[in-house]
């Protein structure tokens, strides 16, 4: 049986022990609800949590404008949820054995994104030229911008990039790599949600690509996080990009689990020529 709320102290009191016997897979769910604590907007959210048994076994939230989460849960409560769900499921992301139930109850896919969810093994510092710091006020117009910009690339809701800019750097949650006095890359670090914090979103502008900045942000921000955060620390990449998914490789980051961002609904009309 599925439980849904706008409260989300009564979805936490219902379904946070749950998500953190899985910390890493669960790593979506619960850094929302540890950003939602520390004042991040979550206007018309909803939560859900699935009982069976009289036990909490999944769990499932929206927090517009991002699509619909997916903990890890067992792949029997998706027929459920689509049913109990308010309102029309149009994009979802979970574990990929999940989104794969929800295709076969919604029908065929408009769009996939498939990540795989990575986590740090033994730490590799590439030697790039430069220095990570802490990003500051200083960098707010930068990173608004770079927000935008990923965002864009690679075609995510990322909701209103002021705002995340905003939380995150009051939350010392974002990390630049410096090269000659000049910002050339960026890294985003969540705070920790049962001893694992995530990173992401990273990016470097195209102009400062293929000089290892990338890999440089990622390796700073990892460092910093364990040390001084968390226990564990993961990201997502996209499999479509086999050059990030060998970058995180190369600095230690190893495979967890496949994941999907699904869109479904019509295909858009084409515009007039």
């Amino acid at each position: 049986m599925w439980t849904f709320t706008a409260d989300v102290e009564e979805y936490a009191s219902a379904a946070e022990a749950f998500l953190l016997a899985d910390p890493v897979g669960n790593t979506v769910p619960l850094t929302v609800l540890a950003n939602i604590r520390a004042g991040m907007p979550a206007g018309d959210a909803s939560f859900g949590w699935w009982t069976t048994d009289g036990e909490v076994r999944g769990a499932a939230f929206r927090t517009p404008p991002l699509p619909m989460a997916l903990a890890r849960m067992p792949v029997e409560s998706i027929a459920s949820l689509v049913t109990a769900w308010r309102g029309e499921i149009t994009e979802v992301r979970g574990p990929l054995e999940l989104t794969g139930a929800l295709s076969e109850v919604l029908g065929e896919p408009r769009s996939v994104l498939s990540e795989r969810l990575y986590r740090l093994g033994t730490l590799v510092v590439p030697d790039t030229a430069g220095h990570g710091r802490l990003a500051g006020v200083a960098d707010f117009p930068l990173l608004v911008a770079w927000f935008q910009a990923f965002g864009e690339e690679v075609g995510l809701g990322m909701g209103d990039p002021v705002q995340q800019v905003q939380h995150r750097l009051a939350g010392r949650q974002l990390f630049m790599w410096e090269a000659d006095g000049v910002p050339v890359s960026m890294a985003a670090l969540s705070p920790a949600a049962g001893g694992v914090c995530r990173i992401g979103p990273v990016y470097t502008p195209p102009s400062c690509r293929r000089q290892g900045y990338g890999a440089a942000v990622t390796a700073f921000a990892s460092r910093v996080a364990l040390e001084t955060r968390c226990e564990q620390v993961v990201l997502f990449a996209d499999l479509a990009n086999p050059t990030s998914n060998a970058i995180y490789r190369s600095i230690g980051y190893e495979p967890v689990h496949d994941y999907a961002q699904v869109t479904f609904g019509p295909l858009p009309k084409p515009g007039l020529p």
